[in-house]
């Protein structure tokens, strides 16, 4: 990632449609993070509505869950960037509900791969 995870917390919220990933800054005045938290969340944006979720293999392994679903979602899931106040957040929707349980699966993952930086 390109910002210091130990300086920032993500979320990750389970919907009935899909989820909410969202990442912050700790420090909400640090402009610096905050942009680099947007632009990275941004760019995930546009690489996950193709299917590339190759930056998460990388971080937490090519076996995680769910990851193969999403990588095949083949634009079943609506993927939108939205900024914060101090980060930005994508919100994953979709009326398939294996690929919802795949993207919750998948939160989960993440939430406990990042430990303490990450909240449900």
């Amino acid at each position: 990632m390109p910002f210091d995870l130990d300086r920032t917390t993500h979320r990750f919220v389970k919907t009935g449609s899909g989820g909410v990933q969202t990442v912050v800054s700790d420090d909400p005045q640090d402009a610096t993070r905050v942009r680099l938290v947007r632009q990275h969340l941004q760019e995930e944006t546009a690489r996950f509505r193709r299917g590339d979720f190759d930056d998460p293999g990388r971080i937490h392994g090519t076996e995680m869950p769910g990851l193969q679903a999403l990588r095949e979602h083949g634009g079943r899931i609506v993927l939108a960037y939205a900024p914060t106040a101090d980060g930005g957040r994508i919100t994953y929707t979709t009326s398939d509900p294996e690929l919802r349980e795949a993207l919750h699966a998948w939160f989960d993952a993440q939430v406990s791969d990042h430990g303490q930086h990450a909240t449900r």
